[in-house]
């Protein structure tokens, strides 16, 4: 039996990394030349993003390398860089997601063996891994980009910085693009993952150029909410951290149990993500304390993607004219049109409906708070903690209008 070993982590991310990186189907076939033009197209529609997402969001990033404000709050003529910009394939997608994940539970394990004394055991671990790895090789197809605000420019996570467009599609490397010429960076990276454009926009018929600045205008308000609120990225690692420790000693009280209790367990919480009845395996672990956090978590969530699905259709058809084709299209993919048996099952399974979900939810926040009191107004809730929508908010957004403009 493998011993416990202080200090270790509730997951071998290393282990993980690799293990998703092995497993993740390869991506699309492509020539030469279309590999060096969907990176170079990607780099050109993440830069290209960037002023239109500060025009009709109306928000100013707080303070960025490069950026400034003009006076009465506007965006100056020269455009912000709100992300460094890297362009990725599958595997490459994993391992960023490992070290955000790693930086996500730091101190989980040390707080639970701070109140048992029962140090997660390397076995333990490597079992973490597996599971992490399986369930990110299984999610590498199907994410076209990601901004992530917990890891700094330039970091580890960037060593393979100046990878071929070869291997930024279908290999193993990864390719950057922004950055200042003295050296400065923003905060925070935006993940392209090239194969996966690629892919859609050839299933879907879509006009590749529009398709690709459609994508970055979603990821880049992403990016810009973090920028306007510096507060949100530690806000929300606080709330996941507070989730992560209860449902760490929840999991581990099922290891403790016997195997019947385990299997009707396990049982119960399957079938009920199968069904669609919650959001994922996790959530069949959580007690009412910590459903109510992941509650809060959710309602900040659905605020942030349906915020950036508004954002990104709101440029109109001067910007992006085939907008309304691909918005189509593209909700008729997420509803599972020709979705296989086995796809609609992985997605309850690993709570993507409830991902869906959030997008839609908080899409109708957004225009309905709009529509009461404007986009100005809207833009009051990246002012702190407090004016962040709860859940039930985000179904009743006249009773945020309430609370928060009265």
């Amino acid at each position: 039996m493998t011993s416990p070993v202080l200090g270790t982590p509730l997951v071998d991310w290393s282990a993980a990394a690799q293990i998703a990186g092995r497993v993740a189907r390869p991506g699309p076939l492509a020539s030469r030349d279309e590999l060096a033009e969907l990176v170079a197209g990607l780099r050109t529609a993440a830069s290209d993003a960037v002023p239109h997402v500060l025009r009709v969001t109306r928000m100013v990033p707080a303070a960025l390398p490069g950026s400034a404000a003009a006076p009465g709050g506007v965006a100056s003529e020269e455009p912000a860089e709100l992300s460094q910009v890297f362009v990725v394939d599958r595997p490459r997608w994993a391992r960023a997601n490992t070290e955000v994940m790693a930086s996500l539970t730091d101190g989980v394990a040390d707080a639970l063996t701070g109140k048992d004394d029962k140090p997660v055991s390397a076995t333990t671990a490597l079992v973490g891994a597996a599971q992490v790895g399986a369930v990110l090789a299984a999610l590498s197809s199907r994410v076209l980009g990601q901004f992530d605000p917990y890891s700094a420019a330039g970091g580890s996570a960037d060593s393979a910085a100046g990878g071929s467009a070869e291997s930024a599609a279908g290999g193993s490397g990864l390719s950057a693009a922004g950055g200042r010429p003295d050296g400065g960076a923003p905060p925070g990276r935006l993940l392209l993952v090239a194969p996966n454009v690629l892919q859609l926009e050839r299933d879907l018929d879509l006009v590749p150029a529009d398709f690709r600045l459609w994508v970055c205008l979603h990821e880049q308000t992403h990016a810009l909410q973090f920028a306007a609120a510096p507060w949100l990225a530690d806000h929300l690692r606080a709330r996941a951290h507070d989730l992560l420790v209860g449902l760490s000693e929840s999991s581990r009280h099922l290891a403790d149990a016997r195997l019947r209790e385990k299997v009707a367990t396990a049982g119960r919480v399957v079938v009920r993500a199968v069904r669609g009845e919650g959001g994922g395996v996790a959530e069949g672990l959580l007690t009412p304390d910590q459903k109510a956090v992941l509650e809060e978590v959710s309602g900040v969530m659905a605020l942030l993607e349906g915020h950036a699905d508004v954002m990104m259709d709101a440029v109109g058809r001067r910007t992006v004219p085939t907008v309304r084709r691909i918005r189509a299209r593209f909700e008729a993919r997420r509803d599972g049109q020709g979705s296989s048996t086995l796809d609609t099952v992985l997605r309850r399974f690993l709570g993507m409906d409830a991902k869906l979900a959030q997008y839609r939810d908080g899409a109708a926040f957004v225009r309905a708070v709009e529509r009461q009191v404007g986009r100005d107004g809207l833009n009051a809730v990246w002012t702190s903690p407090g004016t962040l929508p709860s859940a039930r908010e985000i179904a009743e957004p006249g009773a945020w209008v309430r609370r928060v403009h009265g």
